[in-house]
């Protein structure tokens, strides 16, 4: 019989996540106020490489 390698789990796959546009957001803080449009702001973050997104309301 042959020999069995074990694999080691890949170190960038969540990386390579985000590449492809898949980020997984969570909320970061929910109620600043943009002075300039008068708006709230909602701020959300990838969990996994940390870029942020804006939201307003």
């Amino acid at each position: 019989m042959g020999e069995i390698i074990p694999f080691k789990k890949p170190k960038a796959a969540s990386k390579t996540l985000c590449k492809s546009g898949f980020h997984r957001f969570r909320l970061e803080s929910e109620s600043r106020f943009d002075v300039k449009q008068g708006r709230l702001v909602t701020v959300y973050r990838c969990e996994r490489c940390g870029v942020t997104k804006n939201e307003l309301r």
